[in-house]
């Protein structure tokens, strides 16, 4: 029994480590920021696209009403489909222009190397005895 406390708080402890990484927890403000951003392109694509592509579609329906019924019963809902996939592309949108972002902040601080190092002063005589050694030759 003593044994497997031990193991407990091995792992327990360990877990513990690896949730207070910063990686975990800005990973999971992503999530959460990412779940309330999900409402919002539903919305959009719910109550702002859909009517203008129900107009193209030749009635004012929304478009996530559109659907095939099939001679068993059921129905293939395209309307959701279509929906899905505006959310996905906006979505993919989104972290793309983040990631773009993000890239160009990086680059902008990896694009200033620091200077390189001035040489030491062994290394400025011996220079100077190498140039005035050429020039007698």
């Amino acid at each position: 029994m003593n044994d497997l406390s031990k193991k407990t708080t091995g792992f327990l402890a360990e877990f513990r480590k690896f949730i207070a990484r910063g990686n975990v927890m800005d990973l999971a403000v992503g999530v959460i920021i990412g779940g309330a951003f999900k409402g919002i392109t539903d919305s959009l694509v719910s109550d702002i696209l859909n009517p203008i592509l129900g107009i193209f579609a030749g009635d004012n329906e929304a478009l996530a009403a559109l659907s095939i019924q099939l001679p068993g019963g059921g129905a293939l809902m395209l309307g959701s489909f279509l929906n899905a996939i505006l959310n996905f592309l906006i979505m993919a949108f989104v972290v793309f222009c983040i990631v773009k972002a993000l890239n160009r902040f990086y680059k902008k601080e990896e694009a200033t190397p620091p200077p390189p190092p001035q040489p030491s002063r062994e290394e400025v005589l011996l220079t100077e005895i190498r140039d005035l050694l050429k020039e007698r030759t």
